[in-house]
C-alpha cells in the first residue's frame, strides 16, 4: 500500500466501531516511535504521551468522568455523559494521552508547538490506518482539570486523548471531499 492510499483511508473510528481484540503494546511502541519522527521547528519536539491500558485505563476513565462532572454546568445530562465516557474507555484497547511541552526558551510560537504535536498525532493516525487499528482523537474541554491527575508541570498541557482499538479499514467507505481545485490558487 502506498502513502497516498494510507492517507486517503485514514478516518476517525469511534470506540463503538472497534472490533474485538487488543492492540499489542509492541504496536503502541511503533506508533509512538513514528509520532516521535514528526517535524518541529528548531527540533523542539514538544510532544509527550502517557499510555493507559488495563487497570490504569479504568482509573483514567473514572477521572475523566469526574472531571467532566466538575466542568459541566448542565446537571440534566451529567450521568448519561459520564456513562458514555466510561463506555468509550472500556471499548478501547488502549488510550494514549497527548501532551505538549512549551519550549522553555520561547524560541518558537506556541501555535508551532501545537502544530508539531498535531503532526505527531497524524503520524500515529497514519500508522493506525496502515495496520488495521482504529483510532479517535478526542479533545474535551475538561482536560485542563486533569493536570494534577496527569502530574504535568507548568508549561505543559493536555491536547486530548487518542483511543485505539482493532478495526478492519476495508469496511470504510471513502467520504466525498470538496475538490482540491476549489481550494487551490496556482500562481506562475
Amino acid at each position: 500500500m502506498n502513502i497516498s492510499n494510507i492517507i486517503q483511508k485514514r478516518r476517525t473510528v469511534y470506540p463503538n466501531q472497534f472490533d474485538k481484540g487488543n492492540v499489542d503494546s509492541s504496536f503502541v511502541k511503533i506508533l509512538l516511535e513514528n509520532a516521535n519522527h514528526a517535524p518541529s521547528h528548531r527540533l523542539t519536539q514538544p510532544w509527550f504521551f502517557k499510555v493507559y491500558k488495563g487497570k490504569s485505563k479504568d482509573i483514567l476513565s473514572k477521572e475523566m468522568a469526574s472531571s467532566f462532572e466538575q466542568f459541566s454546568n448542565n446537571s440534566n445530562f451529567i450521568d448519561i455523559k459520564k456513562k458514555k465516557i466510561i463506555e468509550k474507555c472500556k471499548q478501547s484497547s488502549c488510550i494514549i494521552c497527548i501532551f505538549m511541552k512549551e519550549d522553555p526558551e520561547n524560541s518558537v510560537p506556541e501555535w508551532e508547538e501545537i502544530a508539531a504535536t498535531s503532526m505527531a498525532v497524524q503520524n500515529m493516525w497514519l500508522t493506525c490506518a496502515a495496520n488495521n487499528v482504529g483510532c479517535y482523537w478526542s479533545t474535551p474541554k475538561y482536560t485542563s482539570l486533569m493536570n494534577d491527575f496527569f502530574n504535568i508541570n507548568e508549561g505543559e498541557r493536555s491536547l486530548g486523548f487518542f483511543y485505539l482499538g482493532k478495526f478492519d479499514h476495508s469496511k470504510i467507505t471513502p467520504k466525498q471531499r470538496a475538490s482540491i481545485e476549489d481550494k487551490t490558487e496556482w500562481n506562475n
